[in-house]
Order: structure tokens, then sequence, then C-alpha cells
């Protein structure tokens, strides 16, 4: 009799046990709102994680379970090699029609794998160029701008090695800008010596650019976090212009995707098909101004050229470099 009990006692729990889902994603990526939206319509439960850098989303996929995780594109496939994501069924992504035409074509980001789809577009910025209006008389074409001895200190730019060396590479017309050569990153470096000079500071952080742009004289912004930079100065009371270059802009894309660890597959893919819904697209422009896939930026043209982030083909040495760049060495050094 016992046995029996404990039969329909098990039997019971796991016919009333709720399906469940582990979502890996960024800050703003997934809010408690939007999650228990989604947790009601599928009566699952949802559990989510967040992650603070590259670093620590390999570190998070390697070491724990997660079943659906946002990356950009670059560091995706990284993901793909190691097998750590796999293919997803983009038939059941019914939403993706939702999407505008630049993000359909999945093999244009890397997303394709032997004819297998791996992950699905959700978030993007480009980097394009922000200017004061007052300051700067007439909107610039290019990023070269950035180095006119007309604004000496008067130039935000940002705190990274990869990014820097690639716009270089792209102005000096390399062949590659993701994959520069000893001789290209030597001259790339001399050039980013000679940005320091017109450079007030390279910031970090949305809000560190924005209170910089209010206590200094700033004329030009390298604006690395695109639309949400725009907003933030905006609610400052900035009169500011924006503008993507003749060159082009570089430009990241975070997408969805599946783990190999994936216990239900169905639900994790219904998590993908549910970001793309026009409120959860609203809510992350709004709430964090940060650019969807089905919505069309009012400072961003459709046709556009943006510029997808690749995976750097030396990053080490880059840097090296940018460390000797941003404590001092002359342009010489190099």
């Amino acid at each position: 009799m016992v046995s029996i009990t404990a039969l329909w006692l098990c039997s019971v729990s796991l016919v009333s046990a709720k399906p469940s889902l582990k979502v890996l994603a960024w800050p703003g990526y997934a809010d408690p709102e939007i999650v228990a939206e989604f947790a009601k319509r599928y009566d699952a439960d949802v559990e989510v994680t967040y992650v603070e850098s590259d670093d620590d989303l390999w570190y998070k996929l390697n070491h724990e379970h997660h079943d659906v995780f946002a990356a950009n594109t670059a560091e995706l496939q990284r993901y793909i090699a190691a097998g750590i994501s796999v293919p997803l069924d983009a038939a059941k992504i019914a939403n993706r029609s939702r999407q505008l035409l630049r993000f359909r074509d999945l093999a244009t980001f890397g997303l394709i794998h032997a004819g297998r789809a791996y992950a699905i577009p959700y978030t993007y910025a480009e980097m394009g160029l922000i200017y004061d209006r007052r300051k700067v008389t007439s909107a610039p074409r290019s990023m070269s701008v950035l180095w006119d001895p007309a604004y000496r200190h008067r130039v935000l730019a940002f705190n990274t090695s990869n990014h820097n060396f690639t716009l270089v590479g792209l102005l000096s017309g390399a062949a590659d800008p993701f994959n520069l050569g000893d001789a290209e990153l030597n001259a790339a470096a001399r050039r980013l010596a000679e940005l320091r000079r017109n450079v007030l500071t390279f910031y970090t952080s949305v809000e560190e650019a924005g209170e910089l742009y209010a206590k200094h004289d700033i004329a030009l912004i390298f604006g690395n976090y695109g639309n949400q930079q725009i907003q933030e100065l905006r609610r400052r009371g900035a009169d500011i212009g924006y503008v993507i270059p003749d060159e082009g802009a570089l430009a990241w894309l975070d997408c969805w995707a599946l783990t190999r660890n994936a216990g239900n597959t169905g639900l994790a893919e219904r998590w993908i098909d549910f970001m793309l819904e026009p409120q959860v697209g609203a809510h992350l422009t709004e709430r964090h101004g940060l650019a969807n896939t089905t919505s069309q930026p009012a400072d961003l043209a459709p046709d556009a050229k943006l510029i997808w982030l690749e995976p750097i083909g030396n990053p080490e040495r880059q840097k090296t470099l940018w460390d000797r760049i941003i404590s001092g060495d002359a342009p010489e050094a190099f």
C-alpha cells in the first residue's frame, strides 16, 4: 500500500511539475516584468542569471547549466566552435517576420553553419559619431574628424583596444580591419597615439561620457553605445547631432542562442520568439535605450552602412599596444 501511494504521489508530482527555463542574459535583456509575462503565458518557471562581461559569459556557459543565452555575433563564433551553442529551428521563431529586413538574413551575421541556424538577432548598437551642434557647424562626414587639431582636448573616445584598432584599420583602407598584420598594427598604434593628443579622456560607460560632456567643452564623441548614448545625452539637455560616417560605423549585434544543455528546446525557442514581440522590443528601447530588431530607430537611416563586428585576429597584441598608448607612449615609439 505504501509503495502504491508513493508511486501515485510521484506520478502527481511529475504531471504537475512546471517546465523550467534557465536564461543567461545581459542586464536589461530580461527584466522581471518581461520574465513574468512569459512565465505566465507558458506556465513555466524561469530563472535568469545576469553576466557582466564577455569573460563572465564564457565562464558561466562552461561551468553552469543554462538553456538559452545572449551573445554578440563575434563572440558567438567561439561558442559554436566549442560546441556550447547548438542549432535551433528558425522556422519555429514566427516573430522573425516582424524583424527589420536587415536582420532576416542570418548568414550575413555568421549565424548559419553547415546549413543550420544557431541564433536569432535581438538587439544592437552602432558606433556612430556624436557632435555638438553649437560647436561643430556642419555634420561631419568621417570619423577622421576626431583627429582634427581644431578639436584638441574637445574629443571623447572610448577606452578599448579592439574597436579603436578596427576603426583605424577601416579609415586606412585595410583589406580586413578586424585582422591587421604587424605593420598595420604598428601604423594603427601611431595613429591612436596621435588621437590621444586630441582626446580629453577615454570613457568607459554611457553615464561617464554624459558626465564628462556636461562638465567640459566637448565637441565630438565616438558613440560606442549608439542610441543608448544619444538618449542619455539628450536627457541631460545636450544639443547634439548624430551621424553614420561615409566609411560606415562599427556595430555589435546580440543574439539569442540555445546551449547544448537545453533540456526543453521547445520552451527555449518560445522564449526567443517571445523576445521579438512588440511590447518586449518597446520595453528594451524605452527603458534601456537599446535598439531592437523589429522597429527602426529614429536616429538611424534604414540604409545606414553598418559594419558588424567580427572576431579580432590578434587581440592580445592589440591590448598590449593599447596599454602603451593610454599610458603615454608617443607616436614615434611605434
